[in-house]
């Protein structure tokens, strides 16, 4: 579904230029969960957003269903740390704000907007208004309105970082049961490690000064199986955890740079 080739992006400003990334390789299959980690700095958003075509890569390119990237596309949702719902129109109207600027707005996708309300856990929430819902009740909208135009894949950048613990493990379990039911397939930017390791078929972990792959770590199979909530219980996910954590350790301990 989504191919990375050799990939490398260079910043350029008043100060110079900086490489944020170099060769990226790497190839995500239809339906795959995929996160990546790393430290700050280490051109995980880069990715992200070179995934969703909001820039061409310096050098390389990333294929979508085996056609280069070159712009967004609606084949691509894009879902943030910060829901970004505009305060003065309703939950409804806010998840058809896809819909409306693709010009894909009426009664049949409205229809398909309140299913998706219906699924994220907000049914009759269409007529409220944003000031009216908790934080995790509006990331919910955020992705209903992410797959009301649905996407093919799904870029997830942070998007529980500012929920409490509690919220945020129940949205974890919710995105998983909607993608795997969708065969959506998507890719998550997280600092959290126990997150990466219960949502994801593989974890990369990427080093920095440039970003690089460090390594992929294919997560166990029994723990892949099972909701969030419930590989966090699994006996082998602690030593998953470690191992991810130790690859991470050994990035700052390298300053940063990819071992041979």
């Amino acid at each position: 579904m989504l191919e990375l080739q050799q990939l490398s992006h260079v910043y350029v400003n008043e100060k110079g230029a900086s490489l944020a990334i170099e060769g990226i390789v790497l190839a995500v299959a239809r339906g795959e969960f995929i996160s990546l980690v790393g430290p700050s700095g280490c051109g995980k958003t880069t990715i992200l957003s070179l995934l969703a075509g909001l820039f061409p890569p310096t050098k390389g390119q990333v294929l979508l269903g085996g056609r280069k990237v070159q712009a967004p596309s609606p084949k691509v949702g894009y879902m943030l740390q910060q829901d970004y719902l505009f305060p003065w129109r309703t939950i409804r109207d806010n998840a058809a704000v896809g819909l409306e600027i693709s010009g894909r707005k009426n009664a049949e996708t409205l229809k398909f907007v309140d299913e998706l309300l219906e699924e994220v856990g907000l049914p009759g929430a269409g007529g409220r208004y944003p000031h009216e819902l908790s934080g995790g009740m509006r990331q919910r909208v955020a992705l209903a309105r992410t797959l009301a135009t649905e996407p093919e894949v799904l870029l997830l950048d942070e998007p529980f970082s500012a929920l409490d613990l509690h919220i945020k493990l129940q949205l974890e379990d919710l995105v998983d049961e909607t993608l795997k039911r969708l065969g959506k397939t998507a890719v998550l930017v997280t600092h959290d490690l126990a997150e990466a390791a219960a949502m994801s078929d593989r974890v990369i972990v990427l080093g920095r000064n440039p970003g690089r792959i460090r390594r992929e770590v294919t997560v166990p199979d029994p723990i892949r199986r099972s909701a969030p909530m419930a590989a966090r219980k699994n006996p082998r996910f602690q030593e998953l955890f470690e191992l991810l954590w130790a690859e991470l350790d050994a990035v700052e301990e390298a300053g940063g740079e990819l071992d041979d």
